[in-house]
């Protein structure tokens, strides 16, 4: 049986429990190169356990909806955000913990001009982008130990537009 989600447009209130929208939102923080450029500073938080941050690339395959899935993960000594390295929309799945185990998750879609940065041991969806070529800088924690750990739900949800 595929329970189902229903997906939203990605917001930073309705993501706040899980992280951070990384986008340009409101005035720039302050202007940069000789007034050319606008900053728009610290939008995000990077936790990371005995560890550094590092900037990786990562290319998925491109997924539609509706999607089907059951894994979600998350990465109990740091950090993870995710930096779109096209404009093309991606989803972005987030479940709250309860008791150590991820309860129902949530589903949003970003507008194409969106990253997220996903607080250090929240459960999220795997890498999801909606079009391609689903090309991501990402920034996580990079160590000498493991960072993650994977739950699979016993039936799967399916989201849909």
């Amino acid at each position: 049986m595929t329970r189902s989600l229903q997906v939203s447009s990605l917001t930073a209130d309705a993501f706040a429990p899980f992280g951070e929208v990384l986008e340009v939102s409101g005035p720039p923080t302050k202007l940069i190169n000789a007034g050319k450029c606008g900053r728009w500073h610290d939008r995000a938080a990077l936790d990371f356990a005995d560890a550094r941050a590092g900037i990786s690339i990562f290319r998925s395959e491109c997924f539609s909806l509706p999607y089907d899935f059951d894994l979600v993960e998350r990465h109990p000594d740091g950090s993870q955000a995710f930096i779109p390295m096209s404009a093309d929309p991606f989803l972005v799945i987030a479940a709250p913990d309860e008791g150590g185990r991820p309860g129902r998750p949530v589903a949003f879609i970003t507008s194409g001009a969106q990253g997220i940065n996903i607080r250090r041991n929240h459960w999220h969806g795997v890498l999801t982008p909606l079009s391609g070529p689903g090309l991501f800088a990402v920034v996580d924690r990079i160590g000498e130990t493991p960072n993650l750990e994977e739950f699979r739900y016993p039936e799967p949800f399916r989201v849909t537009a």
